[in-house]
């Protein structure tokens, strides 16, 4: 189901294996700065520099404390960032505006949080020595004040491995403030980790934060308690639960054993829904259980977005996913393979109204190749090797037209034969009904003519040759010299 287009000749494989590197901050500065002058130093150099050190942390407090605008949503990392660590991507998920659904008890992103602690459970695709974790403020209306946060191995619930509980800092502090539209890294700790081993990630939450930047639909049990928790193993106290994450960006590993990475860029098909709560079978992790069983593991990092599309944003769905690939994709240490699937909202949101789906012009296949071809350039940009994947068939879906379905095939007849993908998988040839090849195979249907089930989703995931997903393949780079 998944093929490359045809090689002549060797290809080098591009290296995705170091991290992106970021400012230091003022305390990297300074330290610098007296390695590289300390013997030729005399009493008014070592004045003017700390009068240096003085107005560079002045100004990097007021740039902190400055309203964030789109241009810096993804400028902030930690300056905890180990530049001397082989850092990839162990698990991530991609963050939405925050949502009153409609006085949801499950929802705590509208109200946010204050003076509770929030305990999250994460599966990570890749195992290392350390890991770090990465914390988004995008979508926040303040500085996100974060008292404490602890990761630990997870038990039952929201029970955690006591021995194994580690305090996460951020420039060797306990807490940290991140402004609004900003991200940050925590300092690394020692924390071995094996492939498909799960960890609990816990903030104390003490000032109010707001409406909190969070993914909507993870299909995964997050708990919340009053007071601060962070020390607490047995799950006591939390009482609460909510099936999203809040705050939560990514969290990253050194010393795996295989460096590289894969993301999915999709819509609720990649999100998983109607996927089993804290099972993990939607068809990343599917992807990500078969690597596992290979020699060299990797995470299929979970960029999906239920609702979301290539053209156009959504309050409810998020940014498209061009305004969002820099943050979900590009950022992420260690990709070397892109999954893309998406498409198929912007052909039915045009036939359904309310906010939510607003703007919703008709789409057309041309505008829909237009906005993959983006994607594409700016993964080869980046070394990154693109994977096309075909739409799914969704005859029999509330929101599917004759025009609609016209332009599918379209799109899809382009992603096979164009050769703009590097490789592709055909979703849409392996969940079909082969009677009718426009709508889904009942055996793979969740119900909704949309969504696959627990085996369409396995069928999605087998789909996949898993030869390409590494560039070490020798995979032909279109358009590269």
């Amino acid at each position: 189901m998944l093929w490359s287009p045809a090689l002549s000749g060797p290809w080098p494989a591009p290296d995705r294996r170091l991290p992106r590197t970021v400012p230091a901050g003022p305390i990297g500065w300074w330290c610098a700065a007296i390695s590289i002058s300390f013997r030729a130093m005399t009493l008014r150099s070592v004045a003017t520099l700390a009068s240096a050190f003085l107005v560079t942390t002045a100004m990097t407090a007021a740039i902190v404390a400055a309203p964030a605008t789109a241009s810096d949503l993804d400028s902030a990392a930690s300056s905890s960032t180990d530049p001397d660590a082989d850092w990839t991507s162990a698990w991530g998920t991609s963050v939405q505006p925050p949502y009153d659904d409609a006085g949801s008890e499950s929802n705590w992103s509208d109200t946010g949080f204050e003076n509770q602690t929030v305990r999250q459970v994460v599966r990570l695709g890749n195992g290392g020595e350390s890991l770090r974790i990465r914390i988004s403020n995008a979508y926040g209306d303040r500085p996100l004040h974060l008292a404490g946060a602890t990761v630990a191995r997870t038990e039952d619930g929201a029970a955690v491995d006591g021995d194994s509980v580690r305090r996460l800092e951020f420039d060797e502090r306990k807490s940290t403030v991140i402004a609004p539209g900003k991200q940050r890294y925590s300092d690394p700790v020692a924390l071995p980790t094996e492939p498909l081993e799960s960890v609990t990630v816990t903030f104390w939450l003490e000032r109010a934060t707001g409406p909190a930047t969070y993914h909507s639909l993870a299909y995964a049990t997050s708990f919340r308690a009053e007071g601060d928790r962070l020390r607490n193993t047995d799950g006591t106290g939390f009482d609460d639960t909510s099936t999203s994450w809040y705050y939560l960006n990514g969290v990253e590993v050194a010393g795996a054993s295989n460096p590289d990475a894969v993301v999915a860029l999709g819509d609720s098909i990649t999100d998983g829904v109607v996927s089993q709560v804290d099972a993990n079978n939607r068809w990343p992790d599917e992807l990500t259980e078969r690597l596992a069983e290979t020699d060299s593991p990797m995470a299929v990092v979970n960029a999906g977005i239920s609702g979301n599309r290539l053209l156009n944003p959504s309050p409810c769905f998020g940014d498209t996913a061009a305004d969002r690939f820099e943050r979900d994709v590009l950022s992420r240490p260690g990709v070397a393979t892109l999954i893309v699937l998406e498409g198929i909202n912007d052909l039915g949101h045009s036939e359904q109204t309310g906010p939510c789906v607003e703007p919703n012009p008709e789409a057309t296949a041309d505008q829909l190749i237009e906005a993959h071809q983006e994607l594409i350039d700016r993964a080869h940009a980046e070394d990154i090797q693109v994977v096309g994947a075909t739409l799914l068939p969704y005859r029999g879906a509330d929101y599917f037209t004759e025009r609609g379905e016209r332009e599918r095939q379209q799109l899809n007849t382009w992603i096979r034969e164009s050769g703009a993908y590097d490789a592709v998988v055909d979703f849409d040839r392996a969940v079909a009904d082969p009677e009718h090849p426009d709508q889904m195979d009942p055996a793979y249907d969740s119900g909704d003519g949309l969504h696959p089930n627990e085996a369409g989703m396995r069928a999605m995931a087998n789909a996949v040759d898993l030869s390409v997903l590494s560039t070490g393949t020798g995979m032909r780079f279109v358009g590269y010299d």
